[in-house]
């Protein structure tokens, strides 16, 4: 908390999972602010309005305004009002967060077949097949085209089902265009977070190295992964140079603590009182100290083997020390 002045939070996975709240988030958060630091909320999900989401971490038990929240459909709606200016007429198909959001940034949302400058998608389960097809047609004919997210899955109460991603595949293949994405891993998201809640020296928090790390890279900022939510040791240890985090934590409790880096001895590194290799092929850490200690070393091994041999390690049968993250 000494190098940073914005915590950017992902949400599922980092501040809840499903309906409940990760395990001591609340408190964690709550001492993020009392350190003066400001909390910003970020999604890709551009159906729910900031309101929703805000009034949802206040059920949780977690401080937020609607202020504190930013989604793709608002870095959406900053692309669209930065090259078309205010009042521009803007195709919007998705789901009442879109909608609300180029209201918000002083943009005209449109139906499927009225005049307007650019298409823009996102999430939205009530959205019909038939104005995903005249949309669709346009995009193709010339349209410009901003997509909130490419996300292929969204977690739901009946389990992980396709995203907007996927349909942001269905129009890319027929239409032959890719659009504009705002959410992450593309930066637009994470700018228009510093833009609309300041910060000089940002941090992003995320689950996902694939989205929330990825993005944090692009947009040159560090980033914080734990270990709560979607990432376990084989995604970890699987993770391309632009995936990887700067550090790694169980949960937010990372926030609060010194971050040792691992240092290379012999043909392995250590640190506080463990030490990881990969030996013909595998990886084995040993030793004795705490469980984030052991989740770097065995993520920084991995990582110096994938760059020297261009393999990934063999992660079966490794234990991992803290039942908190058995399985992962």
């Amino acid at each position: 908390m000494d190098r940073y002045d914005l915590v950017m939070l992902d949400l599922d996975g980092v501040v809840y999972v499903g309906p409940e709240a990760v395990p001591g988030a609340a408190d964690q958060l709550a001492a993020v602010r009392d350190a003066g630091t400001a909390v910003a909320f970020i999604t890709n999900n551009a159906a729910r309005t900031p309101d929703r989401v805000a009034e949802h971490l206040t059920d949780l038990g977690i401080a937020a305004s609607r202020d504190d929240v930013v989604t793709s459909a608002q870095a959406a709606a900053r692309l669209l009002l930065d090259r078309f200016g205010p009042r521009a007429p803007v195709a919007a198909l998705g789901g009442p967060g879109l909608h609300a959001a180029l209201v918000e940034a002083g943009l005209r949302p449109v139906g499927p077949e009225d005049d307007a400058v650019a298409a823009v998608t996102g999430y939205g389960p009530e959205v019909l097949w038939r104005d995903i097809m005249r949309v669709a047609v346009r995009i193709r004919d010339g349209l410009p085209w901003v997509a909130s997210n490419g996300d292929l899955t969204i977690p739901t109460p009946f389990g992980v089902a396709p995203g907007h991603g996927v349909l942001v595949e269905t129009i890319s293949r027929f239409s032959g265009v890719s659009p504009t994405v705002a959410g992450k891993p593309e930066r637009p998201l994470l700018d228009e977070t510093v833009r609309r809640v300041g910060g000089d020296r940002p941090l992003m928090v995320g689950d996902r190295l694939d989205t929330d790390i990825e993005g944090a890279r692009r947009a040159g900022t560090d980033s914080l992964l734990v270990l709560t939510g979607v990432t376990r040791l084989r995604e970890l240890v699987e993770a391309r140079p632009e995936e990887r985090p700067t550090y790694v934590a169980r949960d937010l409790g990372g926030l609060f603590t010194a971050h040792q880096s691992p240092r290379a001895v012999g043909d392995g590194w250590e640190l506080g009182g463990w030490r990881g290799s990969v030996v013909d092929g595998r990886l084995e850490v040993a030793g004795t100290g705490g469980p984030d200690d052991w989740w770097r070393v065995a993520a920084t091994a991995s990582w110096a083997h994938r760059d020297a041999t261009g393999d990934t390690a063999d992660t079966a049968g490794v234990g991992v020390p803290d039942p908190r993250t058995a399985g992962r």
